[in-house]
């Protein structure tokens, strides 16, 4: 069964922005190709345990197993080698990243404590959006009592458009809550 979001897209999304963009050819219409779920794990250089619990949380989450990420640099700062495990990603395709973000849009970010709506300006040159979670407990499929320490998460949604505007307006039509754009810093 095809998931709830990825049949808004096709049926009242793409309309949609075919009509905002003034296009008619639907395949020049932005696109969401992938998101990509990353925890780096500072702490896992002392303690294999932390990348071991990050492993875990992100295989809840997801729904599928994650790949560990490895240090390409040395920094003796950090006590750092080259090829020392150091986070985990996964990267969602197809019908796991719309069941993802249906229920980041509609359970996980509204249990954030003080959510005012994502940066508007977190995009890249390449329309990809990036969005920072300070701790992974706001997910309802975890038990908090479970995990000793709260970890952060970067989720990362790639377009396949160069232009930001363009992404905005995709995700923006797919639910994100993002903030006015002419709202002052605090």
């Amino acid at each position: 069964m095809e998931p709830r979001l990825q049949t808004q897209y096709k049926t009242v999304i793409l309309p949609a922005l075919a009509k905002t963009l003034g296009r008619k050819n639907v395949m020049s219409l932005p696109k969401l190709e992938k998101i990509v779920v990353n925890m780096g794990v500072g702490k896992a250089a002392d303690d294999k345990k932390y990348l071991e619990e990050a492993l875990d949380v992100l295989t809840q989450i997801t729904g599928q197993k994650p790949v560990v990420t490895q240090a390409r640099k040395s920094i003796a700062n950090f006590k750092l080698r080259v090829g020392m495990n150091v986070g985990c990603m996964v990267t969602l395709r197809g019908a796991r990243m719309y069941e993802f973000m249906d229920r980041l849009i509609s359970i996980v970010l509204p249990r954030v404590r003080d959510f005012r709506g994502l940066n508007p300006r977190s995009f890249d040159s390449n329309g990809n959006y990036n969005l920072g979670m300070s701790e992974f407990l706001v997910f309802p499929e975890l038990n908090p009592d479970k995990y000793a320490t709260a970890q952060g998460m970067n989720v990362t949604f790639v377009t396949n458009v160069s232009s930001s505007d363009e992404a905005r307006e995709m995700l923006r039509a797919f639910g994100l809550p993002f903030k006015a754009m002419d709202e002052k810093r605090a």
